[in-house]
C-alpha cells in the first residue's frame, strides 16, 4: 500500500528539518495553502513525489504548461512559480506512486484574491474534471482513488462564515467519481477533533497540518 505525507494549511516547523528524513513514506500530498517551498523541501529531502492543488493563499499557477522540465506562458519560456518536480492536479487527473489523483483547488470567491470561484465557476470546473476522470477510466478502467481539494462540500465540514462555505458541486463530484478518498484543507480546527465523514463509499478527510495515511490499490 503506497503511504503518503498528507499536509495542508498549517506548516510544522518540525518537519521543515533533516528530521523528516525518518518518514518512510512513497510521496507527498498537499492539499493548499502552504509555501511551495515547503512542498518542494518536502518532496526533495524525503525523495519522492509530490501531488498537490493550490489553495486560495496560494499563487496564480492558471496557464502555464510545463514541456520536458521547460515551463511556459502565453507560448513563452517562464519560470513556474509552483513548487519544482510536483505534480499540479489542479483540475486535472493523475497518477502518482501507483494512485490516481483528481483535483481541484482553490476556495468560494470572498475577495480578489488568486484560486478563488464562485459556486457557479466551481460547478464548471467540476464538471469539466469529472468528463477527464471518466474518459480516463474509459480508456484503461481505473477509476479515481482520490479527490484532492482544498475546500470541502458544502455542510460537510466547512464553516458558515462567507470565506469558509465549501462547493456544493462536490457533492455531484463525489457522487460521479465515487473515489475511496476526498481529502482537503482549508478549515482549521483549532485543536477541535475533526471526524472523518463518510458519503456512500467516500471518506471525506480535513488534512490540516500532516499526517501519515496509506491508500490501499
Amino acid at each position: 500500500m503506497p503511504k503518503a505525507l498528507v499536509v495542508a494549511d498549517e506548516v510544522d516547523e518540525r518537519l521543515w528539518t533533516d528530521a523528516v528524513r525518518a518518514l518512510r513514506v512513497d510521496l507527498v500530498v498537499g492539499a493548499g495553502d502552504l509555501p511551495y517551498d515547503y512542498l518542494e523541501f518536502l518532496a526533495n529531502t524525503l525523495d519522492v513525489p509530490c501531488v498537490f492543488v493550490p489553495g486560495n493563499h496560494d499563487p496564480d499557477l492558471t496557464g502555464y504548461t510545463r514541456y520536458g522540465g521547460l515551463s511556459m506562458k502565453d507560448g513563452f519560456p517562464t519560470a513556474w512559480p509552483g513548487p519544482a518536480g510536483a505534480v499540479n492536479a489542479d483540475g486535472s487527473v493523475v497518477d502518482v506512486a501507483g494512485i490516481r489523483f483528481a483535483g481541484l483547488g482553490g476556495s468560494i470567491r470572498y475577495n480578489n484574491g488568486p484560486n478563488q470561484w464562485t459556486q457557479r465557476q466551481a460547478s464548471r470546473r467540476a464538471r469539466g474534471l469529472e468528463r477527464r476522470a471518466r474518459w480516463r477510466q474509459w480508456r484503461d478502467g481505473r477509476a479515481v482513488d482520490v479527490l484532492l481539494t482544498h475546500s470541502p462540500p458544502r455542510r460537510l465540514g466547512d464553516r458558515e462564515d462567507p470565506p469558509h462555505h465549501g462547493f456544493a458541486c462536490l457533492h455531484r463530484t463525489i457522487e460521479t467519481l465515487r473515489p475511496r478518498w476526498l481529502l482537503h484543507g482549508h478549515i482549521h480546527p483549532h485543536g477541535e477533533p475533526v471526524p472523518d465523514r463518510v458519503v456512500g463509499g467516500t471518506t471525506v478527510r480535513n488534512v490540516v497540518g500532516h499526517q501519515i495515511m496509506e491508500f490501499p490499490r
